[in-house]
């Protein structure tokens, strides 16, 4: 069981990365569907682009781009301009499906670099790590390259990407458990869906809201990570508790992402590592599916 002062410090932790004002922001509208929630200074910004109507309350794509294809063409547009403004620093080159709920038909597509600073959510892919050693359980986590353009440096799940357009989600977790972790097909498709958490949090190019489908893959006790496409430049083994530790942490060579902080924490409270009656439980809990 994890001792109540790691949980009291991963709670203000995470509380602090989530904390966003409530006003200062409008709807993002595409089609009629509020698809995401620009922050009004960035709205003065986009003001000057004639494909948006901007009002009071919301910024809506023109309603004569009636097509995906229409609003995609309009948000590329966009977004490059924005990019050679410096305004988009984590161009991706990777398109990302924007609809009313994850599934349904794509209203547009957009880069995935620009996706944060018109609010809207994004779907990624987080896959738990574990070692089980007899009665004991460990879990892998990866150092960022202090090359990516977010969060460079810091800790983060095994495995974990965000879902592109062409990709469904059990795909995504096979293509990056091998390019970050060097996990073979075989043994990532037995990567187990264990329910999603929700990330709210005011980042340096816009808000970030996204929905992480968690997964948990139990690796031979023999495997070791081999990263493949550069993005990760270590992994550590760690026991339960230290990876409650390290989540705690807000600084330094040890804190984790806190997207990866919450697919961590959502392990921890699955397998009983915190307890139901403990002081911090509910607050924790709710941290896991905060409203987008």
């Amino acid at each position: 069981m994890i001792g109540d002062a790691i949980l009291a410090a991963i709670e203000a932790r995470l509380a602090r990365a989530g904390a966003v004002p409530d006003d200062g922001f409008r709807r993002f509208v595409a089609g009629g569907v509020t698809v995401g929630v620009i922050d009004d200074r960035r709205v003065e910004r986009l003001a000057r682009f004639d494909c948006f109507d901007v009002s009071r309350g919301a910024v809506s794509l023109d309603a004569r781009l009636a097509t995906q294809d229409a609003r995609t063409k309009a948000m590329a547009d966009v977004a490059a301009t924005l990019r050679s403004e410096g305004a988009l620093p984590a161009w991706r080159d990777e398109a990302y499906a924007v609809a009313g709920a994850f599934g349904e038909t794509p209203l547009f597509l957009i880069e995935r670099g620009a996706a944060r600073y018109f609010g809207v959510v994004t779907y990624a892919a987080h896959v738990n790590g574990i070692m089980r050693d007899g009665a004991t359980t460990m879990m892998w986590l990866a150092k960022r390259s202090h090359n990516k353009a977010v969060d460079p440096g810091l800790l983060d799940n095994l495995v974990g990407g965000g879902i592109a357009a062409t990709l469904r989600v059990d795909q995504t977790v096979v293509k990056e458990a091998w390019e970050e972790a060097g996990i073979p097909a075989s043994l990532a498709r037995c990567a187990r869906p264990a329910g999603l958490v929700c990330s709210r949090r005011p980042m340096f190019d816009g808000l970030q809201r996204e929905v992480l489908f968690v997964h948990d893959l139990t690796l031979p006790v023999d495997f070791v990570p081999q990263n493949q496409d550069g993005e990760a430049i270590e992994h550590r083994l760690v026991t339960l508790e230290d990876a409650a530790r390290t989540i705690a942490v807000d600084t330094g060579d040890n804190e984790v992402t806190v997207e990866s902080s919450l697919a961590v924490l959502d392990y921890l409270i699955r397998q009983g590592e915190i307890r139901p009656d403990q002081p911090h439980y509910v607050r924790l809990a709710g941290l896991l599916h905060q409203h987008l």
